[in-house]
């Protein structure tokens, strides 16, 4: 895996488009400049999440005495079960959070922005690339996410309400397309990880 694969395959699975999608009620109840601020600690948090378990690696579940193909598969199954609620569920699947800044920054990296799936990819890049490599990439990878999330949100918000209605009337068809790409995503790992503990 190269640097440029690997900071494409962590953007794709990401999915910052699918993020802005999920975080639309979020963004409703707050102006551009709240919003970004949420985003911008949020993706930090996330961020540092990544780098620690991709230097890391699998050393942490060596302490634990866990294979990293169990965190693979169950990374996948959470992937794919997320995946299903949100076909299923739709908009109703969106998220609904309020209080303090900071609160609500941890709760949108987790598990919107971190999860278990994603967890194992940032572990799979920093054994492919090395500890330095990997933190870069993550690096770059949350900084475009950043990015497009809230050049969306400055795009929406630059439309008259009546537009606003129709890109949030289509939110929902994007929110279950991607949903059944993330699932994809999600049963590949499980495959992956099941054939990676019966080929040792």
């Amino acid at each position: 895996m190269s640097f440029p694969q690997a900071v494409f395959s962590f953007l794709i699975f990401m999915n910052p488009v699918a993020l802005f999608l999920y975080l639309l009620p979020l963004k409703k109840e707050s102006d551009l400049p709240h919003f970004a601020n949420i985003v911008a600690r949020a993706t930090l948090i996330a961020a540092v999440i990544y780098i620690i378990f991709a230097v890391s690696g699998e050393r942490f579940f060596q302490l634990l005495n866990v294979n990293f193909e169990a965190f693979r598969i169950f990374g996948g199954m959470v992937v794919a079960s997320l995946s299903l609620i949100f076909i299923i569920k739709g908009k109703k699947s969106f998220i609904t959070t309020r209080g303090e800044l900071n609160k609500i920054a941890a709760e949108i990296a987790l598990p919107f922005m971190v999860g278990a799936g994603s967890i194992t990819l940032s572990i799979i890049i920093g054994r492919k690339l090395g500890a330095a490599q990997a933190s870069f990439a993550i690096c770059v990878v949350m900084l475009l996410t950043f990015i497009i999330i809230v050049a969306l949100a400055a795009i929406r918000s630059s439309f008259k309400p009546t537009f606003q209605a129709v890109f949030d009337q289509n939110a929902e068809i994007l929110l279950r397309i991607n949903s059944f790409i993330i699932g994809a995503i999600g049963v590949d790992l499980i495959v992956t990880g099941f054939k990676n503990l019966f080929l040792k």
